[in-house]
Formats: C-alpha cells, sequence, structure tokens
C-alpha cells in the first residue's frame, strides 16, 4: 500500500488529513486523525501509598472517566519533559522516579497519535493539580489504594495498559 495524495481538510485543536492510497489496482480514500505526540503515566505517591488517577470529562464517551494523567507534547519538547510538566500540571507533583514502560499507537486504523506511557513516583505535592483553566482544563485528582485501583472498571486503553503493567510487576 502507498499514499499517492494527501489534503489537510481540517486544522483545528486537532488536524485531519484525507489520504488517497494505492493497493495494486485498488484506490482507496481514508481519513487520518493528527493529535500529535502524548505522553501519560501511572504514578504512585510513595508517602501516601496511593496511585493517583483524574477525573474528566472525556468527549469521546461524553462522559467523565477516570485514567491517568496525560496531556501533549509542546512543539520541540522532550517526552521526559511533557510527562514532568503534565503531572505538576494535573496533580500538583513534582516526579521523584520516572521509569519508560511503552511507546504505542492508541488506534493505528485510524490515528497518527503515538503515546509514551510511563511509570511515575512522587512524593511532594508543590502545586495546586487540576489541569490548566488556560487550556480547557477542569479534572479532580482521585487517590487509590492498590486494591482500589485494582477493583475499578477502566474504559480508558492507556490506563488498562499501564494498571495492567503494575499488575505484572507485582507478582
Amino acid at each position: 500500500m502507498q499514499i499517492t495524495d494527501q489534503k489537510l481538510v481540517y486544522d483545528g485543536h486537532f488536524k485531519l488529513r484525507l489520504l488517497s492510497l494505492q493497493d495494486g489496482d485498488d484506490q482507496l480514500k481514508r481519513e487520518r486523525f493528527e493529535p500529535g505526540r502524548s505522553v501519560a503515566a501511572l504514578v504512585l505517591d510513595t508517602a501516601q501509598q496511593r496511585y493517583l488517577f483524574v477525573r474528566q470529562y472525556r468527549i469521546g464517551p461524553e462522559e467523565e472517566i477516570l485514567e491517568i494523567p496525560a496531556g501533549m507534547l509542546d512543539p520541540g519538547e522532550s517526552v521526559e519533559t511533557a510527562i514532568r510538566r503534565e503531572l505538576q500540571e494535573e496533580l500538583g507533583y513534582d516526579v521523584d522516579h520516572l521509569e519508560s514502560l511503552a511507546e504505542f499507537y492508541a488506534s493505528p486504523g485510524t490515528s497518527a497519535e503515538l503515546m509514551s506511557v510511563f511509570y511515575a513516583e512522587v512524593s511532594h505535592q508543590s502545586g495546586a493539580g487540576g489541569g490548566l483553566a488556560s487550556e480547557g482544563e477542569k479534572l479532580d485528582v482521585v487517590p487509590l489504594t492498590w486494591e482500589e485501583m485494582l477493583a475499578q472498571r477502566f474504559l480508558d486503553a492507556k490506563t488498562f495498559a499501564a494498571v495492567q503493567w503494575a499488575q505484572l510487576r507485582r507478582k
């Protein structure tokens, strides 16, 4: 399969591109969602022995969901710098320890979003958290014990994967 043409059809908060593809004798048209690079982290507050999640409204499911903190990279920003910034903005914590877990495409059939997922340990809250009002963020920090975390039903793939990693690591 080969891309023969591409047109930017929407350039707003995110981008949407129309691709023309050649697959042998077949010509196909496909839309590709291009949100950019993203980061996320499963966060353990080592002082409180609680995992820190955020609850916020998400447009996809049209409801509030519980998930690990996440965000988009700013232009020229490294994934490590981005996740440290996001954890300060969303949780109000500085990072003591950071470990890369995985890098993956969340939905490669339709999206170009490449996500880097981390495990982070924190111990001192130095800011308010709750997200940035200037970015339209309004979220609640939800601390959970190990048992409470395992009892949750997560609807978010990155969160599900990070919690599964924690379960496998703990055994």
